[in-house]
């Protein structure tokens, strides 16, 4: 089923997470109200692939028939003689030479965590690259530690064959995406400035080509996406327009509309997302907000507005953007682009704050002079009234199989699947470190999932019969 009739198909039902096995069932049993608060019986979960088994290593609860193998570790050596950083966050894969993946690794790795940066405790491996190959050096006493690493891996004998830093001096790169073009748009979370320790101000994505051979890259920001407390990016590749999210309790939506396609760096315009007609709208429905509440599963047309001052001195982007009618969002997370739609996660938004997925369809004229006639919609595709189900949904990704694939921010998190027809399923239980999940994506074949662990600094890949989940109600 194509996900778009999906979604509308879920949409009329209003559901969200409740899933449509939940609404048979109660309507079976004469509950007048189908769509209420679910109870913890994990047998409203859609069976998905089965029960998740007992680990004997005591790391990673899966299905039968799935396994899983730690790739890589923080602090291993790499291919480059520097040391794989820790938390690891973000992440997406490309198409390798001779049927290889090439994985691109963001660190979310803060100043003065020496332990958790690539040059190793004491900084020895340092003298290694010049300064002006860091981003922003630290005046030679504290250097910024985060970046991205890239790993060349070979499904075949599940080996990984190259690993090398390939983006250096950056601050906290949670999250980023894929672009069409073989690259990865990698995104600070941090918005510190020049002072007697940091050389530059921080706060912007940075472009990372997807190469198997060893390289670190110019670390040159993309300031024209603004600079602001970035998190995630997807890109449309019918336009190669770019949406960002901004991990902040009363964060926008972006989107940055480059001067020429697939060229960051060439300048463009940065506008935010607006709910036509309802200027300055809080889509968070937190309950001790008084405002109007946004509707689950309703689709609000939007505006796009454009901003100036988008390097954003003061880190104020977000608030001069409200001011000027833009929506507020409750600390947007992950982001993907699937069959004509993008999606992206809110951590803490929703009556109860344990998260909410929206939906965004471009309008055919997404852009251009027509947009303002057939308007693009957004929209809340679920928000979670049931712990049990799902909780804090962070990093995102579609499956080629066509189901939503998220990752919970908590102590004991999940990995969790939401299938075309709108039901909830679990696909793995960290259960070895009180650390939460972070950048799922599939390898473009479709058969192994990666995934980290960040705490630990683990980077493993998922096998199994992804092509045989169960289809709805069994």
């Amino acid at each position: 089923m194509r996900r778009r009739t999906f979604i509308h198909n879920s949409g009329r039902i209003g559901l969200g997470f409740l899933g449509l096995q939940t609404f048979v069932s109660a309507c079976k049993s004469g509950n007048p109200d189908p769509t209420a608060q679910l109870s913890e019986d994990p047998s409203l979960l859609h069976p998905g692939y089965g029960k998740l088994l007992e680990d004997p290593v005591g790391v990673l609860k899966l299905p039968k028939g799935f396994s899983y193998k730690i790739i890589s570790q923080k602090g291993q050596p790499m291919s480059d003689g520097f040391l794989v950083p820790g938390a690891a966050d973000g992440m997406a894969t490309f198409a390798g030479p001779q049927g290889k993946v090439l994985i691109i690794r963001n660190h979310e790795v803060s100043p003065g965590d020496l332990a958790g940066g690539p040059f190793g405790s004491d900084l020895s491996l340092l003298s290694q690259v010049s300064s002006n190959q860091l981003y922003d050096y630290g005046r030679g006493t504290k250097p910024c530690l985060g970046g991205t690493t890239t790993v060349l891996y070979n499904p075949v004998t599940g080996a990984v064959e190259q690993e090398y830093l390939s983006l250096a001096g950056t601050i906290r790169n949670c999250a980023g995406g894929p672009t069409p073009w073989q690259s990865w748009i990698t995104c600070e979370e941090n918005t510190s400035k020049a002072d007697e320790e940091l050389e530059k101000d921080h706060g912007y994505n940075f472009e990372v080509p997807a190469q198997a051979s060893p390289k670190l890259f110019d670390p040159q920001p993309i300031k024209g996406m603004g600079r602001f407390n970035h998190e995630a990016i997807c890109v449309d590749p019918r336009t190669s327009i770019v949406y960002q999210t901004e991990d902040r309790g009363d964060g926008l939506i972006y989107r940055y509309l480059p001067n020429q396609k697939g060229q960051m760096q060439a300048g463009g315009k940065l506008q935010i997302l607006a709910i036509k007609g309802k200027p300055s709208f809080d889509t968070r429905n937190w309950a001790d907000l008084e405002s109007e509440k946004m509707v689950v599963n309703r689709q609000y047309a939007v505006e796009w507005l454009d901003i100036d001052g988008v390097d954003a001195p003061d880190d104020d982007l977000r608030l001069r953007g409200y001011e000027k009618g833009a929506a507020r969002f409750a600390r947007g997370e992950g982001m993907w682009f699937g069959e004509g739609e993008a999606y992206f996660a809110c951590t803490n938004g929703g009556d109860l704050e344990h998260g909410q997925i929206f939906r965004y369809i471009p309008s055919p004229y997404e852009g251009q002079s027509g947009e303002s006639d057939v308007p693009g919609t957004v929209e809340i595709f679920v928000e979670p009234n049931n712990t049990d189900l799902v909780e804090s949904a962070d990093n995102l990704t579609i499956a080629p199989h066509g189901d939503l694939v998220i990752c919970e921010d908590k102590k004991t998190p999940r990995i969790v699947g939401i299938t075309p027809e709108g039901e909830i399923y679990h696909i793995a239980r960290n259960v070895g470190y009180k650390s939460e999940f972070a950048g799922a994506t599939f390898s473009p074949d479709g058969k192994t999932l990666f995934v980290n662990i960040q705490g630990p600094g683990l980077t493993l890949a998922i096998e199994g019969p992804w092509d045989k989940r169960e289809r709805l109600l069994g």
